[in-house]
């Protein structure tokens, strides 16, 4: 009998993850299939459960807050998540339902879900985990005589098999009064024996301030890419205070409560009306229409990466002298900060410490998280597996003739027979070429399999790319090159290989006038390394590509335009192009291209 794991998590990125027998089958986010940025609740992608299978032995939730303040079920008053599966089929009926024995609520452990994601995932033994997140799990607490609520901001964790993950440390916010003292804390809420040591106060945490500079720049707190993307425009600046004190005592360090308010659980803001440089006059809102050009929030952006990364950097640190483990995984979403995890490699290499930074560092890996803890704490397996190998973890579809003529009649275009030459020469000739095939990718980053492609050769390809997608003028192209030749063009480091597109890397002297247009203002490029294993089709459009023009790489962005999740299914992507001005996609597994006709 095989054993059939669920994991699903309820909020913002919002996804399903289905494991037999500990491997993976799919792990998909809601947004993708409903098509909405960052939704919750992720019921369209628990109804792919029965795609494979008809029963379930667990169903394991992922939150920040209790699975009993879901929504309900009328009459039964089951939570929507238990109610849905029941209704499957899924599990099984059962006389109590708000409390079904094959229903496990792991929302009080948010970041353990983070650590066990990236851990099982890493390949490592042992190691230690440093999540770095926003807001995780609510934690209400009482601190002297007042109860209050307080949230998970920063942790540590030590992580062995088969699912022992231990806390050692915490840093979590609250509204409350601020303490700013170190304590030591019961674990038993971790599910754990003993006690681990805590840092509470009412500041930010390392991303709370991150989301708060996000803001100041005129976004929602959750696109702190787009903060990162302008940092490199702005310069260090002494009318900005410093971001983070050494309030907290020793090498804790905590925001600046002057500069950054927490507005916990959702976002922060910075104080802009106490200091001079930041307040910015209803005049000059009135004359510029884009805040990204005024000095004040590219300097902002800049202290923010630039500051927020050192602390992280000593909390990993901090984390290996605390556990003595030098195999750290990161998680949580600062992991997805390409520039800090590529900066951070020179600085651990003088401490021997091997870093492995999880790719699905988002809320969205935490349902493979509790998925594979359920998993370990059932079979006690202690087994090493290579999780990461692969993020292809989404959905193939097999795509016909009829397919292709039905999509081709709805949207009014044109089906040619193409191949990777045919492909190469309308790169070569300035065209914007969109790649459909295999599996869709799990995590924010298009790996080859639902990509935009273009020519990083031509100089104006950014702004060119950037006009068709819709994006801010300053967000940055990615670069897919073939394995072999990434040392020669990037400086690599202490990289063997970037199959998943987390590092921003220094191109090589030399180097970013050959292929300008995935060269950001700082000489960076975030890359991913191809071999043929990985992505035969991917890696052979390269290839030709090379052939062709004598440069490895190839311009890669993901394939949406600005808003709009990744395309997943081929209706997506062809209506993606008839709302743009792309013309091509080109689909390696059926050797046709879709062209919309003008």
């Amino acid at each position: 009998m095989s054993l059939w794991i669920a994991g699903i998590t309820r909020g913002h990125n919002g996804g399903t993850c289905l494991l037999k027998d500990g491997e993976v089958i799919f792990a998909i986010e809601e947004e993708r299939l409903s098509r909405k940025k960052y939704d919750g609740g992720p019921l369209a992608s628990m109804l792919k459960i029965l795609e494979y299978t008809d029963k379930l032995d667990y169903l394991v939730v992922a939150h920040t807050q209790p699975l009993n303040e879901a929504g309900k079920i009328d009459f039964t008053g089951d939570d929507m998540y238990t109610g849905l599966a029941r209704k499957l089929g899924l599990i099984d009926r059962h006389e109590d339902p708000r409390n079904h024995p094959q229903v496990i609520d792991l929302s009080y452990v948010h970041h353990k879900l983070h650590a066990a994601c990236a851990f099982y995932r890493s390949g490592f033994e042992t190691a230690t985990a440093v999540i770095a997140d926003g807001a995780g799990t609510f934690i209400p607490m009482n601190i002297q005589n007042e109860s209050i609520m307080t949230w998970e901001l920063e942790s540590i964790f030590t992580c062995e098999y088969p699912n022992n993950f231990k806390t050692i440390f915490k840093h979590q916010g609250s509204r409350g009064p601020h303490l700013g003292a170190k304590m030591t804390f019961s674990s038993e809420r971790e599910g754990e024996e003993g006690t681990h040591e805590l840092v509470l106060d009412d500041t930010g945490g390392i991303v709370k301030a991150y989301e708060a500079v996000t803001q100041y720049c005129g976004w929602a707190p959750i696109e702190a890419g787009k903060t990162m993307g302008l940092a490199p425009y702005g310069k260090p600046n002494d009318k900005i205070p410093k971001i983070f004190s050494d309030e907290g005592g020793g090498v804790w360090r905590t925001s600046n409560r002057n500069l950054i308010i927490p507005t916990f659980p959702n976002g922060a803001v910075v104080a802009e009306t106490r200091f001079d440089f930041l307040n910015t006059s209803d005049d000059t809102y009135k004359e510029t229409k884009d805040l990204t050009t005024l000095e004040n929030r590219r300097d902002l952006a800049y202290a923010i990466q630039k500051e927020s990364q050192e602390e992280v950097l000593q909390l990993i640190l901090d984390a290996v002298e605390r556990t003595g483990n030098k195999n750290v995984v990161l998680s949580g979403g600062y992991g997805l900060n390409c520039v800090a995890n590529y900066w951070y490699l020179d600085k651990l290499k003088e401490h021997d410490i091997n870093l492995y930074v999880e790719p699905i560092s988002s809320d969205a890996g935490t349902c493979i998280g509790a998925a594979l803890l359920i998993h370990y704490n059932i079979t006690r397996e202690t087994d090493v597996r290579p999780f990461a190998d692969s993020l292809y973890l989404g959905f193939k579809y097999d795509i016909t003739n009829e397919d292709l003529s039905s999509v081709a009649q709805k949207y009014n275009a044109e089906i040619e027979d193409a191949d990777d030459k045919s492909v190469v020469e309308l790169l070569r000739n300035k065209n914007i070429v969109t790649i459909y095939q295999g599996r869709s990718e799990a995590g924010p980053r298009a790996l080859g399999n639902r990509s935009i492609l273009f020519d990083p050769t031509f100089e104006d390809g950014k702004d060119f790319v950037n006009k068709v997608k819709r994006r801010e003028y300053f967000r940055p192209f990615a670069g897919s090159i073939l394995h072999e030749h990434a040392s020669d063009w990037f400086d690599m480091k202490t990289l063997d290989q970037t199959p998943h597109m987390m590092y921003a890397v220094d191109c090589k002297e030399g180097i970013a006038e050959k292929i300008p247009s995935i060269i950001h203002v700082d000489g960076t490029c975030r890359i991913q390394t191809v071999k043929q294993e990985q992505n035969p089709n991917y890696y052979s459009l390269i290839k030709e590509f090379y052939d062709q023009t004598g440069v490895p790489i190839i311009f890669n962005t993901s394939f949406n335009l600005a808003g709009e999740p990744l395309v997943e299914t081929l209706d997506d992507a062809v209506r993606t192009l008839f709302n743009s001005d792309i013309e091509y996609l080109y689909l390696p597994e059926n050797k046709k291209m879709i062209k919309i006709k003008n």
